[in-house]
């Protein structure tokens, strides 16, 4: 768990330093026409801009997030392989937003990915731009949702059970 958390902080500064070599400060570089851009925004903001110019306040609750996260992580079955697997994967994403947030030189979290499509009056519709950081969060999180309907479907009495429970009930 710690080695992918590891490894998912070092991707997400390497890229996120790659941005700030290659790319000035709201410079955007097309990769697929209409679709995709490589862009270097701040943002003081959570998911989607959301609280933004807290930067302060995120990473206190970034801070907060690893420190429970950490205390209550055997409650995730971390012992499995898709556990652990979600919880590196989440540690490295705050880590890596939090580095940035904590950082003098930046105090903003870069985002740099951007998928978009042009209006038919101009201008374009996107997705908020995230990071590497942001994706490992965000598959962290779906993977502790799989696991966690995997563990309620495994729960529940399968239906075979259940009608020959039934089927049982209705016998005089």
């Amino acid at each position: 768990m710690a080695a992918l958390a590891g490894l998912v902080f070092a991707l997400d500064q390497l890229t996120k330093l790659a941005v700030l070599k290659h790319l000035g400060y709201a410079e955007e570089k097309v990769v697929i026409e209409g679709f995709f851009k490589l862009v270097h925004w701040g943002n003081t903001g959570a998911a989607w801009s959301m609280f933004r110019d807290n930067n302060e306040m995120l990473a206190i609750v970034a801070l907060l997030a690893l420190l429970v996260l950490f205390l209550v992580r055997h409650r995730f079955d971390i012992h499995l392989t898709l556990g652990w697997i979600s919880m590196g994967l989440i540690f490295g994403g705050i880590a890596g937003n939090l580095f940035d947030r904590l950082l003098p030189t930046r105090r903003h979290v870069i985002d740099f990915l951007y998928f978009y499509v042009p209006r038919s009056g101009g201008g374009e519709l996107g997705f908020p731009a995230f990071n590497v950081a942001d994706s490992a969060i965000c598959v962290g999180v779906f993977l502790l949702f799989v696991m966690s309907f995997q563990k309620d479907t495994e729960s529940v009495p399968t239906s075979s059970g259940a009608t020959k429970a039934r089927d049982e009930a209705k016998q005089p």
